[in-house]
């Protein structure tokens, strides 16, 4: 077997070439094909053009949202640490995870609950007109819901993506049942770092619009 060392640029533009020719046609808008196919590129999985699901706003309320430097809460530091803080940084957006505060820990104790859950409650004041992402916790993304069910501020997106096999896909299928625009996907499929690059996506569209 033969390679070439290639420049992380070009590396990333041959990915998306071949996921193009894998793909195409698609049934995607232009806007939520650039989400997806960083969705697929990230995970190497085709069956993201299957399960991913988008609120009809999912995508113009994510750009705006960064484009006028609303913050960014995640579930996890894993997801957190997978956002581009340069791009964030261009736009003025604040991105947070209260997952290891020593509060949430106590808090979640106290109420017998996970972290996960706790830490979307003690983001309130940074949620309302933002976007949430979530790639771990399926009690995070419940926890979220029951929320705004309650009458929280929405956020301006919320990035659903738990993975697992307990809660996962029963959290993403209420997702998609909320008037609140949302990217998710059925099943259970997700993770942090597809999580984030939906983030990731959003931040380089609102950019391409702040910049240009």
């Amino acid at each position: 077997m033969t390679w070439q060392p290639r420049l992380p640029q070009d590396i990333e533009a041959e990915s998306f070439r071949r996921i193009e020719a894998q793909v195409s046609p698609h049934k995607f808008p232009p806007e939520v094909w650039f989400v997806v196919r960083r969705m697929i590129h990230t995970t190497a999985d085709l069956d993201y053009l299957d399960t991913v699901r988008f609120h009809p706003q999912a995508v113009a309320a994510g750009v705006e949202a960064l484009s006028v430097g609303r913050p960014v809460v995640t579930d996890t530091r894993m997801l957190l640490a997978g956002i581009s803080t340069g791009r964030l940084g261009r736009l003025g957006v604040w991105a947070s995870c209260l997952m290891d505060e020593p509060a949430v820990a106590e808090e979640a104790g106290r109420q017998g609950t996970t972290r996960a859950a706790v830490a979307m409650e003690r983001s309130l004041p940074f949620l309302g007109g933002g976007i949430v992402a979530i790639g771990n916790a399926p009690t995070a993304l419940l926890r979220l819901i029951e929320l705004i069910k309650q009458g929280a501020p929405p956020p301006a997106l919320v990035v659903g993506l738990p993975v697992g096999f307990v809660n996962a896909a029963e959290a993403k299928e209420a997702l998609t049942r909320q008037a609140c625009p949302y990217i998710t996907a059925l099943g259970p499929k997700g993770g942090s770092a597809v999580a984030a690059a939906v983030v990731n996506a959003l931040a380089i569209m609102a950019l391409e619009e702040t910049e240009s």
